[in-house]
């Protein structure tokens, strides 16, 4: 008996044909997609998943060198990940967004030193074909590791410290933070506390920062406080302010979580949000909206920044010099202030 007769596999042909454009333009979409039209990019993609096709990536790493994968770094202790939102959030987006070009990510921590070592020979290695760094502190040696190993290396948030050109994608930290200081002196608030983060991280220096010049003469160093981006971090520095300056009427975190563990202190104090003392946030990745009450915070683009840092990575891998990208956060109201 016969054996019957075997489909045959959609090619780049057939998807150029389906879309209606040549094949060298589903040959940059499958590698990326640059240099193509919004419309045939679009075309082209949903060519692929009507016919079918699946291109032949083993083949062509092969063929190019390429491991056809990027690797998503998070330098920061492994709990963080699943603790930290924005973090989550990152990587979802990032993966999203080598999924529509056909490529693999790969998720590494390296939060101790022996994880640096082992994330350094890994990418060295040419498992991946460039890393996008994410949570990298001015003092992270890592990124000293990648940059020396020639290793093709796109940053989350800028980059400090740093005279060689190492690309980055972030959002307008001045400008959020002196948007939200705005608002609050708006509302009519006068004594003003900031929760930070760490100094050595480019939102813990340039959220300070805007938020000192849009106070001025207001300003107060006696109403910052310190914290590390977490709940428990937040909550210990705002009752570190309560004590020095009960006189604040509002504060303003540098991420949500810190504005979470404030609002947890204000209520163990009796202070009632925002009758007694306003409180504002930065990030906007979910939690903001759960609290109580709901938080005002700065929206972060995360979709833009995950894609964002894909595409300039692999501008970097193909040779190019992108220049790094900085991106617009928003005012989100609600009821804390």
């Amino acid at each position: 008996m016969a054996s019957p007769t075997k489909q045959r596999k959609p090619t780049i042909r057939d998807v150029a044909a389906a879309a209606g454009v040549s094949r060298g333009t589903v040959s940059r979409v499958i590698n990326g997609g640059h240099w193509v039209s919004p419309d045939a990019r679009r075309a082209v993609e949903q060519a692929i998943e009507s016919t079918g096709y699946h291109a032949n990536h083993h083949a062509r790493s092969l063929a190019t060198g390429r491991a056809n994968s990027l690797a998503f770094l998070l330098t920061e202790p492994q709990h963080l990940l699943f603790a930290d939102p924005t973090f989550s959030i990152l990587l979802r987006g990032a993966a999203e967004s080598l999924a529509r070009r056909h490529m693999t990510l790969v998720l590494l921590v390296a939060g101790t030193a022996a994880e640096r070592e082992n994330v350094a020979q890994f990418v060295s290695g040419g498992h991946v074909d460039g890393v996008m760094l994410v949570s990298s502190h001015e003092s992270e040696p890592l990124l000293d590791l990648l940059v020396a190993a020639g290793v093709p290396t796109v940053v989350c948030g800028g980059v400090l410290g740093r005279a060689d050109n190492v690309p980055s994608v972030q959002v307008d930290e001045i400008g959020s933070a002196r948007i939200m200081t705005r608002h609050l002196l708006d509302r009519g608030y006068t004594r003003i506390a900031t929760i930070t983060g760490p100094e050595d991280t480019p939102g813990g220096r340039y959220r300070l920062v805007g938020f000192q010049e849009e106070l001025g003469d207001l300003f107060d160093p006696a109403l910052v406080e310190a914290g590390d981006y977490t709940t428990e971090s937040g909550a210990e520095a705002m009752q570190r302010l309560l004590d020095r300056a009960p006189d604040i009427d509002a504060v303003f975190a540098a991420s949500d979580l810190m504005a979470a563990g404030a609002m947890a202190t204000l209520r163990r104090n009796g202070k009632r949000v925002p009758d007694d003392i306003a409180v504002t946030g930065f990030d906007d990745s979910g939690l903001a909206a759960t609290l109580e009450p709901p938080l005002t915070t700065m929206r972060q683009p995360f979709d833009q920044v995950s894609d964002n840092m894909v595409d300039v990575l692999l501008h970097v891998i193909e040779g190019k010099e992108p220049p790094s990208v900085v991106l617009p956060t928003t005012l989100v109201v609600r009821e804390s202030s």
